[in-house]
């Protein structure tokens, strides 16, 4: 990739909850805030909710479009939050929201890269105790080497 897909704005610690909706729309927004959707994208992140859950677990949820609403996305780009107190993603249980625009097919890489990360229960331990957005992004930084 050409440029980086993550930046230390894009990455959030909320001590306290947030229900599925409220996590996919804080993720959307700090997509859109980077310049890499546009604001029809939370809706697109709706319908592909509508259709398959965004849950992958390891108390990690992908909220992401439809191949339909690609039109939306305007460049690659994570949003990366993580709620301390939860999110009950349709009964499972959500720690860390990491929304994800990709622009052609860069998203896949991405979704790889990420996904090996959380398949690793010591990494999702490593990645809860990080005190601040700078450290969380520092442990998360190998994704800009794609």
């Amino acid at each position: 990739m050409a440029r980086e897909v993550l930046s230390t704005g894009q990455v959030r610690i909320h001590s306290d909850g947030a229900s599925r909706d409220q996590a996919m729309k804080e993720a959307a927004d700090m997509l859109e805030a980077a310049g890499a959707v546009t604001s029809a994208y939370y809706d697109a992140m709706q319908q592909r909710e509508r259709t398959v859950s965004t849950y992958m677990g390891n108390e990690l949820a992908i909220p992401h479009g439809t191949n339909e609403t690609k039109d939306a996305i305007l460049d690659s780009a994570l949003a990366v939050i993580r709620y301390d107190g939860g999110v009950d993603w349709d009964g499972e249980p959500v720690t860390f929201v990491i929304g994800i625009a990709g622009k052609g097919d860069e998203h896949l890489e991405i979704l790889s890269q990420i996904a090996i990360l959380f398949s690793d229960e010591d990494e999702v331990a490593r990645l809860k105790s990080a005190g601040s957005p700078e450290e969380l992004f520092s442990m998360l930084a190998s994704v800009n080497e794609s």
